[in-house]
């Protein structure tokens, strides 16, 4: 199974904090260098991994690489 590794940032909105949709990177040093980048703009980020059966479509659990700031609850814990 391929390991697919994807940034995605967290904005505030009233009360809720937003997803972005997640995007995908070539690895994890990518994934967590576009995380960091993006972190000043956003109430949180995170980067993570996931091992995928494409012919299945399903994902394993992500695996965290970096968070930083406000994750909605479930996110990252």
């Amino acid at each position: 199974m391929p390991t697919l590794f994807y940034a995605q940032g967290f904005r505030q909105k009233g009360r809720a904090v937003e997803p972005d949709a997640p995007q995908q990177y070539k690895s994890a040093e990518k994934a967590i260098a576009a995380a960091e980048r993006i972190a000043p703009s956003r109430v949180g980020v995170w980067a993570y991994c996931a091992n995928v059966d494409v012919e299945a479509d399903t994902y394993d659990e992500p695996v965290v690489l970096f968070k930083a700031g406000t994750l909605p609850d479930g996110v990252a814990d």
